[in-house]
């Protein structure tokens, strides 16, 4: 029978894999749009008058942003070398697209992938020329040097679409990557994915089962709850799965992001620490848009390992700040044995 040996919540952005420096490519960007902050949407220049008694603008420099850029890399370290202390046989991750693979045409909230395989490879230079600044310099982290093929679970994909209409969910399939043609600006594995077999598991990859959800596009963005109860369902069907294997289950992205909320993030490692699904499962809605909406993954990842008996700790905590708005990432790490 499967036994849930290890699970890891970890963040996987761009800010993760650029250096301090390049940290700045995306300001211009972040100027530019409103963004979302506790519930509200802001200017740039409102967000810098909200927020004028944080000092965020020391927290911004360069030395802030180095010293934040080697914890960030000490905590992925860490991680990492749980993880090959574990040494888990196969794992599933709850992970998003960012219209990487789903477009607005056809755009499922939940989606299995059952295929035997999936690849990853370098991103051909036509479509590299696309990626927004910031965003480019960090796919070394996303990409495999060469075209990688990683192995599917489709047994269990497949129990899990069974035991989900058993039960009142009706998810979309996925046997391969869609194609996309040029000059789409993605082929292979989203980040959400490729960031846990490149950067924790060093690319010595064990067979996965992901698991996309549509955290970040409107209309069919799932509500927490239910987030929370795809895990539960997961739980139960590692449970019924018939392989004698070790597995580990992650919840990728996140934290708060674009504009860091450092009050929100206390409130979501608190809830992990005491298991607190009925924190997870009522969280506004308005709190988790833009990037800090992948922390959808993280509730389901929880509503899967609140049913173990693994416990562990959070292995850090950076909020990378860019700008005197609070614009940024902030970086979470947690894992349990």
């Amino acid at each position: 029978m499967a036994e849930i040996v290890l699970g890891i919540w970890t963040t996987h952005g761009p800010q993760l894999s650029t250096t301090p420096e390049q940290w700045m490519l995306r300001v211009p960007a972040d100027r530019k749009r409103k963004h979302w902050f506790k519930g509200k949407e802001y200017s740039f220049e409102e967000l810098v008058d909200m927020r004028r008694s944080e000092n965020l603008a020391e927290q911004s420099s360069l030395e802030a942003r180095t010293r934040n850029h080697a914890a960030c890399q000490s905590a992925i370290a860490r991680v990492a070398a749980m993880w090959k202390d574990v040494s888990p046989d196969v794992c599933v991750v709850f992970g998003n697209d960012q219209r990487e693979l789903v477009l607005p045409e056809m755009q499922p909230a939940f989606t299995i992938f059952h295929g035997e395989t999936f690849w990853n490879g370098p991103l051909p230079k036509e479509r590299a020329a696309t990626l927004p600044p910031g965003i480019g310099e960090a796919e070394w982290a996303n990409r495999p040097k060469e075209r990688t093929e990683y192995k599917g679970l489709p047994d269990l994909a497949a129990l899990l679409i069974e035991r989900g209409l058993d039960s009142g969910w009706d998810f979309a399939a996925s046997s391969a990557w869609p194609d996309l043609p040029s000059p789409h600006h993605h082929v292979g594995t989203p980040h959400a994915f490729a960031y846990i077999l490149r950067r924790v598991m060093e690319d010595l990859a064990v067979p996965m089962l992901p698991i996309i959800t549509n955290t970040f596009f409107p209309p069919n963005q799932p509500r927490p709850k239910r987030c929370f109860e795809l895990g539960q369902l997961v739980h139960r069907v590692l449970k019924e799965w018939k392989r004698d294997v070790r597995v580990a289950v992650f919840g990728s992205g996140g934290m708060s992001h674009f504009v860091i909320n450092e009050d929100f993030d206390a409130a979501l490692f608190k809830a992990i620490h005491n298991r607190d699904g009925a924190y997870l499962q009522s969280i506004n809605p308005t709190l988790m848009k833009d990037g800090t909406s992948e922390l959808l993954n993280w509730i389901s990842a929880s509503g899967c390992l609140f049913q173990t008996s693994l416990s562990g700790e959070r292995i850090d905590y950076v909020p990378c700040y860019r700008t005197e708005a609070g614009t940024g990432t902030a970086q979470g790490f947690v894992v349990w044995k």
